[in-house]
């Protein structure tokens, strides 16, 4: 901890006012300086915690030799020189064999450790992505700055759903709570207010402090900032924890568990062959050679950097696409999504509102203009001044004019900017009405009420402006002000302000009513700020759908991913929305269930109703209704993926399969509580982002398929060699660990990137509950292998009758057998050539997906041919793998019979086409 922060902190925690603290770091009510705070920067650090010290890359790279098939294979090349050592004569083929095994591991190795550097610097620059940010007062304007660049004497503005970035002492509290949890294990809120503590008063409980980490669960406030990153008390704790390591996701630790069952079953399965050639008479050495390359020929050493390069892709797409997923499991799970439950505000729609109407004694007035720049006009802007002052005071957010590539935007929420324009457009000056009118008090907007209150003085009078829901602000309205002056707000003048209410909602624009009245003090509490009110009018604004989430929408219900809007909007104006996206058909009657009616059903009233209405709405919701929609559907066994941007929403995106956050919009709180953060807050990077998961598992499934059923390709010779006798083995398994090197790894990682499939948008989700390994998976594989041991048992044995032996007769160095060798080897890269075409697709025509689109596979398909071509032709390896040249005719052969494979699976595809046609 700096000395400066020493000194501090401990005077922050005694009996001083909000002034004194204030004084005591260097600030004032109008901030620090540009100047100050970049030479603060420079003094204390950026506001970061340094992650600690890991692993060495040394370390990092040999632990890569400690997975279970690393180790077997490692195992496997001791026995092997062992063996080589205890032959007499010594056998070289041994050794090569042991060389070869060793290659194997080290190249996993060097996998394994790139891919997971790749997947940390990703994550890193992923997490970039993610806006950090604390508002702050500095020169004496509020400002947004990034998280890491607060420093001690900043004055922080804090507000429900932020992340606490600093430890801080609170100046200035409008009904403020935090939640500590992250510091104390209590969830539950605590107030915070501005007035001293005593000294003896524990750090953690002083109400005078927050601390990093923390959460503002409700109210505003501001706070001057005490401590930054590893100064704080959280970047203490943080240094103790930050190196605990990080779960597995469930798919990974389900493909790991079938990869040992694979290799317990190669190890049983060679430990038996073993057993009956020794039986039959063959040689020690040689017939655990034998042994040794059955099971060589069944592990999948490859598998899993495979499979974390498959996600790893995906989880790179999905940033593309505006998606950042924080989990692994989240990739998984979103090709299984059936419910998404969105909100309507910044998701469906643009979230840039315009004021278009207002609503005043009885009267509509018209607003031009589009967007945050205050040009246009209000239609008699003098009978609505006062209605559209009072709102703009009522506002937290700031107007701000266009810098550099950046126009006119807002900073703060987007319905206040909608009124600050507005009132430009109708000549009022926001500055000069705020400093006539100064604030002395707030009651922040919450759920609940659906209100916000601020209380100002003029003239030694205070007034309460109110802005809020129409029908939650109508009802604590006593007065009407019209035309004529302030008249009792009657039944006859309800109906009509309804009315014009429910005639802009159908419209599609948002509400909102404004309020006012006069008030005792500036410490007014609810009861008397938000009753007795009279009523100035309405105002609406457009907030558009955004073009994208048409066909968005329209590719959710094509994919059997049912869309529910949960608002907190007016259900019409829900609505209308719903039916411009396309959630509700042309035609379709919706069922609109409202906070209040969810009160009121019990838990299988709500479960009847949505499994009987396809069309549903809740309006009017809060979040904790959000929670129990998607607890329901959860109990349904729907996989639910649920939107939020608030603190109260992170219950539901926690419950949620996928939870979703706003990137731009949304809290700290609610990023934090999600597994997938939105860059552009829009609902088309969902349907983007499921139908990347939906790829990412196909692929998945396709090197699978294409990892495991060569190995039938692989077993066959050699079980088929067993079986009539024939003394040499088919295949060596220092062929087969070529095979695995040149036409395994580097092809099925690049299956790992192909895109998603056309028509992959037009399937109903997947079952979750299905295993990976599925029988229509294995049905494929055995399909796609047993062509392929056909080719090159029958190519070997060919090759050896022609030669007119006996099978006694051959030996290792016999040109036919060596021939016969290569063929095989051969024969299994030719199959798995055309292999990796048909494994591209279960159901399409790889000349419809485009035969070529894949470079990266026939890159690596032209990789394997050519290590094939090396060993057949170049003296050193044909000394090592015991082959022979090929001949242009056998090469021709082995295509021919190859692409069998290929035509084997178009015809199988074409039958299954046909089939759901008629169907």
């Amino acid at each position: 901890m700096s000395q400066a922060t020493d000194r501090r902190v401990p005077l922050l925690t005694q009996e001083c006012t909000a002034a004194e603290a204030l004084e005591a770091v260097g600030s004032s009510w109008h901030g620090l300086s540009a100047e100050d705070a970049n030479e603060r920067l420079v003094a204390h650090g950026r506001n970061e915690l340094v992650r600690p010290r890991q692993a060495s890359v040394v370390r990092r790279f040999l632990a890569q030799f400690t997975d279970l098939f690393a180790v077997m294979l490692i195992v496997a090349a001791g026995i092997t020189s062992v063996a080589y050592l205890l032959s007499d004569p010594p056998d070289i083929g041994s050794l090569q064999l042991a060389i070869a095994i060793l290659a194997v591991v080290l190249l996993n190795a060097v996998i394994g450790f790139m891919q997971e550097y790749m997947a940390e610097r990703t994550a890193e620059a992923l997490q970039a992505m993610v806006p950090h940010r604390a508002r702050v007062i500095r020169d004496g304007e509020r400002a947004e700055v990034p998280a890491a660049e607060l420093v001690p004497g900043d004055l922080v503005v804090v507000e429900a759903g932020d992340a606490v970035s600093a430890d801080c002492r609170v100046v200035e509290a409008h009904e403020l709570t935090v939640n500590n949890m992250a510091l104390t294990g209590e969830s539950a809120p605590v107030r915070r207010d501005a007035d001293p503590v005593a000294a003896s008063i524990a750090r953690l409980e002083a109400r005078d402090l927050v601390w990093m980490g923390t959460t503002v669960t409700a109210g505003t406030g501001k706070a001057v900032v005490v401590a930054t990153g590893r100064n704080t008390e959280f970047g203490r704790i943080y240094q103790l924890t930050a190196g605990a390591a990080t779960d597995v996701s469930p798919l990974r630790r389900q493909v790991a568990l079938m990869a040992r069952r694979v290799a317990a079953a190669a190890f049983a399965l060679g430990v038996l062959l073993f057993a009956v050639r020794l039986l039959a008479g063959g040689s020690l050495v040689e017939t655990f050679v034998l042994a040794l390359g059955v099971m060589v020929a069944l592990v999948p050493e490859g598998l899993p950097a495979t499979m974390s390069v498959a996600l790893a892709i995906g989880v790179r797409r999905m940033a593309k696409r505006h998606a950042l997923i924080k989990k692994l499991l989240a990739v998984e799970t979103l090709g299984s999504t059936t419910v998404i439950c969105t909100d309507k505000t910044g998701t469906l729609t643009k979230a840039e509102m315009t004021v278009q109407v207002i609503w005043t004694d009885g009267r509509v007035r018209r607003v031009s203009g589009a967007g945050y720049e205050p040009k246009g006009e209000v239609e008699d802007p003098d009978s609505v001044r006062e209605l559209l002052r009072v709102a703009a005071l009522c506002c937290d957010a700031r107007l701000l004019p266009p810098a550099g590539r950046q126009g006119w935007r807002v900073l703060g929420d987007t319905t206040e900017g909608a009124l600050l324009v507005v009132a430009a457009k109708a000549g009022l000056d926001v500055q000069a009405e705020q400093q006539n009118a100064a604030r002395v008090g707030e009651l922040p907007f919450d759920s609940a009420r659906k209100l916000m209150t601020t209380l100002h003085t003029t003239d030694g009078r205070t007034w309460a402006h109110v802005k809020g829901a129409p029908q939650e602000l109508l009802a604590r309205c006593t007065h009407i002000r019209d035309a004529a002056g302030i008249s009792t707000l009657d039944d006859q003048k309800r109906r009509a302000v309804l009315a014009a209410n429910d005639e802009m909602a159908g419209s599609a624009l948002r509400v909102l009513a404004v309020a006012v009245r006069e008030v005792g003090s500036a410490r007014a509490d609810h009861d008397e700020a938000e009753h007795g009110l009279t009523l100035l009018g309405l105002v609406g604004m457009l907030d558009p759908p955004r073009p994208e989430v048409v066909a968005a929408v329209q590719a959710c219900r094509e994919a059997g991913i049912r869309i529910v809007m949960t608002t907190g909007d007016y259900a019409l104006t829900a609505e209308a929305i719903a039916r411009k996206v396309g959630i509700i058909p042309r035609g379709a009657v919706p069922r609109t269930i409202t906070g209040v009616e969810l009160d009121q059903t019990d838990d299988a009233t709500l479960h009847t109703a949505l499994v009987e209405n396809p069309y549903l709405l809740f309006a009017r919701v809060k979040p904790e209704h959000k929670m129990r929609v998607v607890s329901a559907f959860k109990d349904l066994g729907e996989i639910v993926a649920v939107t939020g941007d608030g603190a109260n929403d992170a219950p539901a995106l926690k419950r949620a399969d996928i939870g979703v956050a706003m990137g731009e919009s949304g809290t700290d709180v609610a990023r934090e509580a999600s597994v997938m953060v939105l860059l552009d807050d829009s609902f088309a990077s969902i349907a983007a982002a499921v139908e990347l998961g939906r790829s990412v598992y196909q692929n998945i499934r396709k090197f699978l398929i294409y990892l495991f059923s060569h190995n039938i390709g692989e077993l066959m010779p050699i079980l088929a060699a067993t079986a009539v006798g024939f003394p040499l083995v088919p295949l060596s398994a220092v062929q087969v660990l070529a095979i695995d090197l040149g036409s395994d790894v580097l092809p099925a990682l690049a299956l790992g990137t192909e895109p998603p499939e056309p028509g992959v948008m037009k399937t109903p989700p997947r079952d979750p509950r299905k295993p990976l390994f599925s029988i229509d998976l294995v049905r494929r594989m055995l399909f796609l292998g047993s062509i392929q041991a056909v080719v090159v048992t029958a190519v070997f044995f060919w090759h050896i009758s022609k030669a007119g032996i006996p099978f006694d007769a051959f030996t290792s160095d016999n040109p036919v057998y060596r021939e016969a060798l290569t063929m095989t080897q051969a024969g299994i890269v030719v199959c798995q050539f055309f292999n990796g075409f048909a494994v591209r697709s279960d159901r399409l025509s790889v000349f419809r997906i485009g035969l070529l689109s894949n470079r990266p596979l026939l890159a690596a398909q032209a990789i394997g041919l050519a290590i094939m071509c090396a060993i057949s032709y170049l003296p050193p390896l044909q000394a090592v793998f015991n082959t022979a040249p090929l001949s242009v005719a056998d090469w021709g052969l082995l295509f021919a019979l190859g692409s069998l494979v290929l035509v084997a699976d178009e015809i199988r595809k074409a039958v299954h086409r046909r089939k759901e046609v008629l169907t």
